[in-house]
């Protein structure tokens, strides 16, 4: 199963729509996870309409419209491997032990909010993804989103993909 995994999309306010690149991704997806901070529905609708299976959430800049239709975390089980998406971690600095307690009964926790990718694995086995963004890269030397593969159990494949 083939995953994109992308995160603060701020369409249209950073960008007018996705990268060419990431709508590409979107076509070969099993699963498109989004992690928040989408800012219109517009984007939403058309995610959903692409995607072979979209799993979001919203995020901290998204309004009541797309909070009526997204929830705060998104739990999904995929290929054995369970997802948790939500938008905020809180910083940095003590970051894995935190969510390692919120969420012992997950495997993969998708996140945004910081525009920073983070790959990380605690020492409980959790581990922690940010995408970063395909649309605002902020301090970053580029923009950003990752793709992973998931089959019997495991997530392989992880990569970080930088956009022009």
């Amino acid at each position: 199963m083939r995953l994109l995994i992308i995160s603060d999309t701020h369409v249209p306010t950073r960008a007018k729509d996705l990268p060419a690149a990431v709508w590409d991704e979107v076509d070969r997806a099993d699963v498109v996870i989004h992690a928040g901070d989408w800012m219109e529905v517009g984007l939403l609708d058309a995610l959903e309409a692409r995607s072979a299976k979209l799993v979001a959430c919203w995020g901290n800049n998204d309004g009541p419209d797309l909070r009526a239709r997204l929830p705060e975390r998104a739990d999904v089980t995929l290929g054995g491997v369970r997802f948790t998406v939500t938008h905020e971690t809180g910083a940095s600095a003590g970051r894995e032990a935190r969510m390692s307690k919120l969420y012992p009964d997950t495997d993969v926790l998708v996140f945004g909010h910081s525009h920073i990718p983070w790959d990380t694995t605690t020492s409980t086995g959790l581990r922690l993804l940010n995408p970063g963004s395909p649309t605002d890269r902020r301090r970053q030397p580029a923009h950003t989103y990752m793709t992973a593969t998931v089959a019997d159990g495991v997530v392989s494949d992880v990569t970080l993909h930088t956009l022009p």
